[in-house]
């Protein structure tokens, strides 16, 4: 299994926005609003990120992100969203 980031990634909360920041000047910036579980957060529990080679775990919020969804725009659950548990197939 490939690794989507091999580099130096740095990732914070400030001012009701995640910031990313990756080697080469890449900067990934969403604000916590976008994310049911973030939004939620107290400064403590969305300052304790972890970061693996595939994305992003807030331990204390139970959430992770990965960075080929972050890349994309998917920023996990919206608020005012539920996610659905299976999907459906309708034939024409």
């Amino acid at each position: 299994m490939s690794t989507l980031v091999k580099n130096k990634i740095i990732a914070v909360y400030e001012n009701g926005h995640i910031i990313i920041s990756m080697e080469k000047g890449v900067e990934i910036k969403f604000p916590i609003s976008k994310n049911k579980q973030l939004i939620n957060g107290t400064n403590q529990q969305l300052n304790n990120i972890e970061i693996s080679p595939y994305g992003l775990h807030w331990p204390d919020l139970d959430e992770d992100l990965s960075f080929q969804g972050l890349l994309k725009g998917d920023y996990g659950q919206y608020v005012g969203m539920q996610r659905s548990h299976h999907s459906e197939y309708i034939a024409p």
